[in-house]
């Protein structure tokens, strides 16, 4: 499945419940409530290189193959090793105390991540 392009943030559901849930911070929580990320995926074949562009400047990028392990960041900034899989044409990831999905549906973005039986989902509009 192809997912190159750029994609910003359309709506999300049960942010606060997903953040609470992995512990993240208040301050980090309370900067990404409803945050405009316009998030920019790079395909070559199986390699990725996955960036978050939040308002202010801030950048995350994550760089992966998949099906070997990647130095990975969190929401939370904290870094991890990962192996990425592709999974029913979902790029899956385990992070440290959830399990992300993205997908391309109906030409958007959807990412889901689950912890502790909660589910958070994000949906991106493509803009180019």
């Amino acid at each position: 499945m192809a997912f190159a392009g750029k994609y910003e943030f359309e709506g999300d559901e049960n942010y606060d419940e997903f953040v609470k849930a992995i512990g993240l911070p208040s301050d980090k929580a309370d900067m990404g409530r409803n945050c405009k990320i316009v998030t920019e995926v790079v395909q070559n074949g199986n390699d990725f290189t996955w960036t978050q562009h939040f308002p202010g400047g801030r950048t995350t990028t994550n760089t992966f193959t998949i099906g070997k392990e990647a130095d990975m960041e969190t929401m939370g900034a904290k870094k991890f090793k990962a192996t990425v899989k592709m999974e029913d044409g979902k790029i899956v990831a385990d992070f440290p105390n959830y399990r992300h999905t993205a997908e391309i549906s109906g030409g958007k973005l959807v990412e889901i991540s689950t912890a502790s039986g909660v589910v958070y989902k994000r949906t991106s509009k493509r803009i180019a």
